[in-house]
């Protein structure tokens, strides 16, 4: 019989720590919460100080009798939730359940799930930190006051299954705001002019910059023909020429925020599913001879330090790798913390550089592999040395027409060698040659084109725009993100095209009805001002209850106001512009969780329903008759295939082009690649180069 209990979160977890604890110790698993507020009702007394009301959440009656079971038999009990309030509260909660005294030192916490992570721990229990507590227990009432009293509201007065929360209301607000800025964008026209150079047979491109000295912006093709007229034949003299050595630093390791974002950039993963592959990788893994291992360090912070362990470690790994001249030696460029940064943790690290991705790469599915060997490379680049570069600049001249040409070399890879940043443009980082050149010498232009361009509306946002977005406002927490994201996107608020958020009819309607009567919960002072005040709690440094009274004092008077004042809105169907072919009633366009749909308008007597189609205006390759037309995977992703399914069952995942083949007369298809859309056969080697 074990003489101690750990109860820990999920089955994972607890087999990791058991193999590290030992035949004294008996490790459970409460699978999360034990007790919670309850679903059906908003559970909270506003009249006794706000207090919570908790219940033994439905199914967990079993679990939570065989830990009262293996309490009773146990000598001391461990509760090893996850080092955060949310694994605090669980803490506590289990406290609660199984009478085990709060001022004890019950309570082990530790940031990485290794052998010696876990008996460190175990060395120095402590008591259950109230203060953490409170400030998750505040969170969950206010959102309770908020989430169940305008949400009912909104069933009432618009339609059934909607909801409004602090976070996710500003999120729709963010997306909706930025849909408005697009609509209301005027494109402004403006011209560039690109020389194609050449000196000493080699070529290089160059941009005009100034008329006689002066910078010249060229907002119309009349200024365009002035500058080209001045230009007198194809020699142009070389002015100025200026070479220079850059440095550019590594970036630091992965917080929350950050991993979600270059897990979107490079990897195409949303959100939620990086949280969830993270998770797994902390929990354990097993990995053969050394047994289950949790790769990497807690994966909630919003910390990038790294522990003097971690930095050692890597420092070994680059010397004896790459060589001493790629470790940083400590110079490493420091970079200010959020305002809002705890530091309560560790970076996002794997808890042993050591454990290289490629020697462990048969344990892992694809996806562990992909987002360790990124959390991987981004620590280790972290402890590199600054990459070098050699940058070059021209100024040439023809007639008092300046046209400039920039170039870069890489000297030194440093940091680089391993690991360069993503970012939202998907850009890649090349070197840009340019021929060695002095001042008096002469190039000649080869070609001079001028393009016309339009300024750009401000972009949709992706998943990692709007994290990093919410991030820098100081709205939610690492562990809110994804979870904020996700439930948007079910209740129909808001939808996900070419992975950029659109703002649906739905979001529009409750967002107008928040912003009318509880314009606060979309303010975005006041959302990051609360999350400031949640983190006064958790310092100790406020009362919960003062916070959330000042809270609701104003709030209960909206509220009522609103119940009295908000309208009803009916929400009308937009007609598919087609008829049922099982009843011909007229069908209608339906939100659904997956994005917009095609119902008879007779529900519920007749329950048809479609996916919505587009034609691309290319005939079927197979079959000649029917047309290809766009559709979606039940993962949402977009491929090809003929209209005539089931008859015919040509399908492509590239998109189709109305042209054949010029070599072999087959398909040609677009490719997407990191370099964009190109043109390319389907069936032999024929391609054209992307523009």
């Amino acid at each position: 019989m074990a003489d101690y209990l750990v109860i820990v979160e999920s089955p994972a977890k607890a087999k990791t720590i058991g193999k590290y604890l030992g035949k004294k110790y008996s490790v459970k698993a409460s699978m999360g919460h034990v007790i919670d507020l309850p679903k059906s009702q908003m559970g909270v007394d506003v009249e006794e100080n706000y207090t919570p009301k908790y219940i033994t959440i439905r199914g967990k009656g079993p679990i939570l009798k065989e830990l009262k079971q293996a309490a009773k038999k146990a000598k001391r009990i461990y509760l090893a939730a996850d080092p955060d309030r949310e694994g605090e509260a669980i803490a506590w909660h289990l406290a609660e359940s199984l009478n085990i005294d709060k001022t004890s030192e019950c309570r082990v916490v530790f940031n990485e799930i290794t052998k010696q992570a876990i008996k460190d721990s175990f060395k120095h229990p402590r008591t259950i930190n109230t203060n953490l507590v409170d400030a998750q227990q505040a969170r969950r009432v206010l959102d309770r006051l908020v989430g169940y009293n305008i949400s009912p509201l909104l069933w009432k007065k618009v339609k059934k299954g909607l909801s409004a929360g602090r976070v996710q209301s500003v999120a729709v607000k963010m997306i909706i705001d930025r849909e408005n800025e697009i609509k209301a964008f005027n494109p402004e026209e403006y011209w560039s002019i690109t020389a194609s150079m050449k000196k000493e047979g080699q070529e290089f491109e160059a941009k005009f910059m100034s008329v006689d000295g002066k910078k010249t912006e060229l907002s119309s093709e009349e200024e365009v023909k002035e500058v080209l007229t001045r230009i007198e034949g194809t020699e142009f003299h070389i002015d100025q020429v200026k070479k220079r050595e850059r440095k550019r630093n590594p970036v630091v390791p992965f917080t929350t925020s950050s991993l979600q974002q270059e897990a979107a950039r490079k990897l195409n993963y949303r959100a939620k599913k990086t949280m969830m592959i993270a998770q797994q990788l902390y929990e354990g893994i097993d990995i053969g001879k050394s047994g289950t291992i949790g790769l990497i360090t807690y994966m909630r912070t919003d910390s990038t330090r790294l522990s003097e362990t971690a930095k050692q470690e890597a420092k070994d790994y680059i010397e004896t790798n790459y060589g001493e001249e790629y470790h940083n030696k400590g110079e490493t460029k420091k970079t200010q913390a959020s305002k809002n940064s705890q530091d309560a943790h560790e970076a996002v690290r794997p808890t042993s550089v050591m454990l290289d991705p490629k020697q462990i790469k048969s344990y892992l599915s694809r996806d562990q592999h992909k987002l360790y060997k990124l959390i991987w490379e981004r620590m280790v680049a972290s402890q590199m040395s600054p990459a070098v570069m050699d940058t070059m600049s021209v100024d040439l001249t023809n007639n008092g027409i300046m046209f400039r040409a920039t170039g870069s070399k890489l000297k030194f890879a440093g940091f680089m060698k391993v690991y360069i940043e993503g970012n939202d443009e998907g850009k890649k980082e090349e070197d840009r040659l340019l021929p060695d050149m002095t001042e008096g010498e002469k190039a000649t232009s080869e070609s001079i084109d001028p393009n016309q361009h339009f300024t750009q509306p401000p972009p949709r946002y992706t998943e990692a725009r709007l994290v990093r977005t919410l991030e820098e406002l100081g709205i939610g927490r690492p562990s809110t993100f994804a979870p904020t994201l996700d439930t948007i996107q079910r209740r129909g608020y808001v939808s996900l095209e070419d992975k950029r958020f659109i703002p649906t009819e739905l979001g529009d309607i409750v967002l107008e009805l928040i912003n009318e009567f509880f314009p606060e919960i979309l303010n975005v002072e006041f959302t990051a001002e609360m999350e400031s005040n949640l983190d006064s709690i958790e310092e100790g440094e406020k009362d919960w209850v003062n916070i959330i009274d000042q809270f609701y004092q104003g709030f209960e008077k909206r509220l009522r106001y609103a119940e009295e004042e908000m309208k009803e809105v009916e929400i009308k169907d937009e007609p598919a512009g087609e008829d049922c072919e099982k009843c011909e009633n007229e069908m209608v366009f339906k939100m659904g969780r997956y994005g917009k749909f095609m119902a008879c308008s007779n529900f519920p007597n007749c329950r048809n329903t479609k996916a919505i189609v587009k034609d691309i205006g290319v005939k079927c390759p197979t079959c000649s008759e029917g047309n290809i037309v766009e559709r979606r995977s039940k993962k949402r992703r977009i491929f090809y295939g003929c209209d005539r399914y089931p008859e015919c069952d040509f399908i492509s995942w590239d998109k189709p082009i109305a042209r054949p083949c010029p070599k072999c007369e087959s398909m040609l298809v677009e490719k997407k690649s990191k370099k964009g859309v190109h043109v390319q056969c389907s069936q032999c080697d024929y391609k054209e180069e992307s523009n």
